[in-house]
């Protein structure tokens, strides 16, 4: 796996993300701490409307700004949106009200709406072999699961010599260092589109792709059932081991410790998995390992019965996540894959829009039982709308006859008879209705 860091550009983007997650691991757990100063025992709805201002940046923004992105370089982009996110977390410290934390909230996901899919995009352009990628799959998961494994336990230590205030000159430290790695390698530009199309084209592209395509269609209720789990760990950790167990601040670190350590381990397991199973066997186990997960934390009544129930959850949500980025290449052409990225980047936040209020207030006004219940019966919903849109026979490779296309176009195989390995939408075959 550790073969591909032999690649200068992807090694540099490699490690921007490593450094950029563990900044940002120590400003989610900053930000859960804030929230018990500034409310208390109401912290959870201060975090579950805090994420869901987040969930909205991610849904409008992302398209938008992949389309408006498409004539801008990308080193460019990256590197302006790091330093915006370093800024936003340079002022986070100082804030004394809940609305300004709602505030600079916004900014700092807005930028990392436009920031994320852009260099999620850049990776299978730097990587073409489709091994490769698979293993940077994995790389890359484990990179996010350092948010919740290694960003937690550095807090932990740090919260031993300083506030929870101390923590954001860490992520500021993470963006700053993010962006100086970006600029010091040449990114591969994507592919150039045939025609110019306008911005509401391209905005619209990465849908238009996700509805044609059966494989896509059972993604995005994965997409909820992932919502809902994770939902419950990032907004309720803190309510249930400070609030329900009467614990510390090591203590909420350690139960975030625990998901990411369970996120980690399946991230290692799966490119082996991903060799044996199909994608889609291997992404429904992780939804059903979810919602067991969901399950057996009705009964963790202790720190200690907590925390392998969350490494179980981190284990589902890695499984579920890891294989997205080969269902995104395998569904589009290099120069549809930053709309496509976008457009997931999009719909996986959307379901985290209502996920995140969902469990921070019904947490609060309900009790942590009751919301895990009706999250599990939501997750489970979605989870059969998944197995019923993503056909077990999916297959990798759709035949359609293009007499008409130059035997060039990247549409035909090398026999120029039919289509190839992607699931495409272009004028001249519409798979869109109307």
């Amino acid at each position: 796996m550790l073969e591909i860091l032999k690649n200068r550009t992807y090694r540099h983007l490699f490690l921007a993300q490593v450094v950029a997650l563990l900044g940002t691991g120590l400003a989610t757990v900053a930000l859960s701490l804030l929230a018990f100063d500034l409310a208390g025992d109401k912290a959870g709805q201060v975090v579950g409307t805090a994420m869901a201002i987040k969930m909205v940046a991610y849904v409008f923004i992302a398209p938008i700004a992949a389309a408006l992105a498409e004539n801008i370089p990308r080193r460019v982009m990256l590197v302006s949106l790091d330093l915006v996110r370093a800024a936003v977390a340079l002022a986070l410290p100082f804030v004394t009200e809940v609305w300004e934390v709602y505030v600079l909230i916004a900014v700092l996901q807005s930028a990392s709406a436009a920031f994320t899919p852009t260099f999620q995009s850049t990776i299978p352009d730097t990587l073409p072999n489709e091994d490769d990628y698979t293993r940077a799959l994995s790389l890359s998961r484990l990179a996010y699961d350092l948010e919740n494994l290694i960003s937690p336990a550095l807090a932990g230590m740090l919260l031993l010599v300083t506030s929870w205030q101390g923590l954001f000159s860490g992520t500021v430290v993470g963006f700053i260092a993010s962006a100086l790695l970006v600029v010091s390698v040449a990114l591969p530009s994507g592919s150039a589109p045939e025609k110019r199309r306008g911005i509401y084209e391209r905005s619209r592209r990465g849908f238009r792709i996700f509805m044609a395509t059966p494989r896509l269609r059972g993604l995005i209720a994965l997409n909820v059932v992932v919502s809902m789990a994770g939902s419950m760990v990032i907004v309720n950790t803190v309510v249930i081991v400070q609030g329900g167990f009467g614990l510390t601040d090591q203590h909420t670190a350690m139960a975030f410790a625990a998901f990411g350590a369970g996120s980690m381990l399946a991230a290692l397991a799966l490119p082996a998995l991903l060799k044996r199973w199909k994608d889609r066997s291997v992404m429904l186990a992780g939804a059903w390992v979810l919602l067991g997960g969901l399950g057996a934390a009705w009964f963790a009544d202790s720190l200690y019965m907590l925390m392998p129930v969350w490494a179980l959850l981190g284990v589902g949500f890695s499984t579920v996540q890891t294989p997205i980025g080969r269902l995104l290449t395998q569904s589009s052409h290099g120069e549809d894959r930053p709309a496509l990225f976008a457009a997931q980047f999009s719909l996986f936040h959307a379901g985290w829009l209502i996920a995140y209020p969902l469990a921070g207030w019904l947490g609060s006004s309900a009790g942590i039982q009751p919301t895990l219940m009706v999250l599990a019966v939501l997750g489970l919903v979605f989870l059969i709308a998944a197995s019923r849109l993503w056909p077990a026979d999916d297959p990798l490779v759709i035949a359609h006859s293009h007499h008409d296309l130059p035997r060039d176009h990247p549409h035909r195989t090398e026999s120029g008879a039919e289509h190839s390995h992607r699931y495409v939408i272009d004028e001249l075959h519409p798979r869109w209705p109307g």
